[in-house]
């Protein structure tokens, strides 16, 4: 079968290359990350909206169901789509390698699942990768984190990073320029987390892991934003309104977003793992760093204003995705103190990037051999999730406002005043109506990947 091509994107292989069943597999492991943690939202939204808190009095529960919902939404959901794009930037070789970490991944990501049945699972809410301190937690965790790591090795040795400085440069090459720099980012995340457990040995408990996974999970937002990124310019393209560049120069300004990712081992090399330059450093690099990205959200901020008066599901996500990622940067700079604003700011980043991935899905579906989205509800979906996260996180950056504090819950938010309490209702609602947007995703998604019984004719 000859390679599919899409009009926009990437060019695919057969439906029956090594490459493209790892697409789909890594795309099936992402959708049941997401839907557990769905599931597990549903009860943190609860155990913090007022009038309904103080049926989940427990502070251990939401604290446990807070690890795990973080671990599945932002960890294994988003490391497990961008295996999606290095398997479809990749060729075939080292397809063996792609499916040890597969299944590897899979099942560290079922004992990660289970471990808050278990007993002694205490919570630990560090950034980045909160963990349960339990054995079977941090099995799955070791086993997610190797299988992750083989794909990581799979997609630099698979993707052809093509820069031509002369002459034209297709598009897709600059996409695939793309999804490469993110598996570069992924490596030295990755690569820090393990130079962080080293150099970590005087310190237990969540000092330890918040040292442990500060460099690594600040470098893997540029992962995520990268591939945020290539997924606007593919969705964008899917749209017939390509970003006005030429490849060349979309791969310049690629490079450019990547260039934060060369002071990482700089970082590592002066500073003390966990000392307050070390930690502080990290922090900036994060709020200046971002700033090259500029000119690609830009340019796809531009593309979705030739696609305003479209109808598809598309547009739809393109168009919720970056709005929910630009009011999750304002919201960064809005942070005083350790309050709601800041988990309202990550969610609105993290929210983006999901959106993103989201209408991408739905693109790559019918390329993947599955059936095309329903088009209504996919059409829906994106206005619906992306509404919901909305109105949450204005919800907690109003709460934060009012002092509200985070990683808290019911009798412990000590919510006083008629604004904290108005602005954890809106979190509530929000939360609510996003997890049905979520549920609207996981069944349209459903019904284009599981095979469809042909109708039988009525009898007579």
């Amino acid at each position: 079968m000859p390679p599919i091509t899409t009009p926009s994107g990437l060019s695919m292989a057969s439906l029956d290359a090594p490459s493209t069943r790892l697409a789909r597999a890594w795309l099936g492991l992402g959708l049941a990350a997401l839907t557990g943690s769905g599931l597990l939202a549903l009860l943190l939204v609860l155990s913090r909206t007022p009038g309904i808190q103080h049926v989940f009095p427990l502070r251990d529960f939401f604290r446990a169901a807070l690890v795990v919902h973080v671990d599945l939404s932002v960890l294994i959901w988003f490391m497990a789509f961008a295996a999606v794009l290095w398997s479809l930037a990749g060729n075939s070789r080292w397809a063996t390698l792609g499916w040890v970490g597969f299944w590897l991944a899979t099942l560290g990501t079922t004992l990660i699942g289970v471990a808050p049945f278990f007993p002694d699972a205490q919570p630990l809410l560090n950034n980045y990768v909160p963990v349960l301190q339990q054995p079977v937690f941090f099995a799955g965790l070791v086993l997610t984190a190797i299988g992750v790591g083989l794909s990581v090795v799979r997609a630099l040795l698979t993707i052809p990073p093509q820069i031509s400085f002369k002459g034209g440069m297709p598009a897709d090459a600059a996409l695939r320029l793309g999804v490469w720099l993110g598996a570069v980012a992924a490596a030295v995340a990755l690569a820090s987390f393990v130079g962080s457990w080293l150099a970590v040995t005087d310190v237990l408990g969540q000092l330890l892991w918040e040292r442990v996974f500060w460099g690594g999970g600040h470098v893997l937002q540029f992962q995520h934003a990268l591939l945020a990124c290539v997924a606007w310019f593919w969705l964008a393209d899917a749209l017939g309104a390509p970003v006005a560049t030429s490849g060349r120069a979309t791969a310049i300004l690629f490079l450019i977003a990547a260039l934060p990712l060369l002071a990482v081992p700089v970082i590592y090399a002066r500073y003390e793992v966990g000392s307050g330059e070390h930690m502080g450093s990290f922090m900036q690099l994060m709020a200046h760093g971002h700033t090259l990205m500029a000119p690609l959200v830009l340019l796809a901020a531009a593309a979705l204003w030739q696609v305003r008066w479209q109808v598809a599901p598309a547009k739809s996500a393109l168009l919720a995705s970056m709005g929910l990622f630009v009011t999750g940067g304002v919201l960064a700079y809005l942070i005083q103190g350790a309050n709601v604003v800041i988990p309202a700011h990550y969610h609105g980043s993290i929210v983006g990037v999901t959106l993103a991935f989201m209408g991408l899905t739905y693109v790559v579906l019918p390329r993947l051999g599955f059936g095309a989205p329903e088009d209504r509800l996919a059409r829906w979906q994106p206005y619906v999730y992306g509404g919901g996260q909305l109105l949450h996180v204005l919800g907690l950056a109003w709460s934060g406002g009012y002092g509200v504090q985070r990683k808290v819950a019911g009798a412990e938010q000590v919510l006083t005043s008629l604004p904290q309490k108005i602005g954890m209702g809106m979190m509530g609602l929000g939360g609510l109506i996003a997890i049905i947007g979520g549920v609207m995703f996981v069944v349209v998604c459903l019904r284009a990947m599981l095979p469809r019984r042909p109708r039988q004719p009525l009898k007579t």
